[in-house]
């Protein structure tokens, strides 16, 4: 049960690292103004947060990591940008929900495994 649990940490850490490297590059290559920048790192550092949750609580953390990888990808599905091909939107949206909903949908599985046998 363990590698479930460092899988899932690694999962989560990887997917919040990304996110937060993507939105601070873009930003700095985009010269975005610094009001839209402070936004963009607020998500990052939540990302990072919510990535960080299932840690001391891995059902809340786990719930909290689904709930944020489908609302990415709803928000992502509604409001992206739609001069891109499909094949771009789709790859773009399971980018966004994949991981996260993955990673939480692991620490529950590992939470209900240790509870079960323990």
């Amino acid at each position: 049960m363990k590698t479930i649990e460092y899988l899932a940490r690694a999962l989560a850490l990887l997917w919040a690292g990304f996110w937060t490297f993507f939105f601070i590059a873009e930003s700095l290559a985009w010269h975005t103004p610094l009001g839209r920048v402070t936004t963009w790192v607020a998500v990052a550092l939540a990302s990072v947060i919510v990535a960080l949750m299932p840690w001391r609580r891995e059902v809340s953390g786990g719930l909290a990591l689904i709930v944020v990888g489908v609302l990415a990808a709803l928000t992502y599905a509604i409001f992206g940008p739609r001069e891109l091909s499909l094949a771009t939107r789709v790859t773009t949206l399971l980018a966004f929900g994949v991981p996260s909903v993955t990673a939480g949908a692991l620490f529950l599985i590992h939470h209900h495994g240790v509870t079960r046998v323990g």
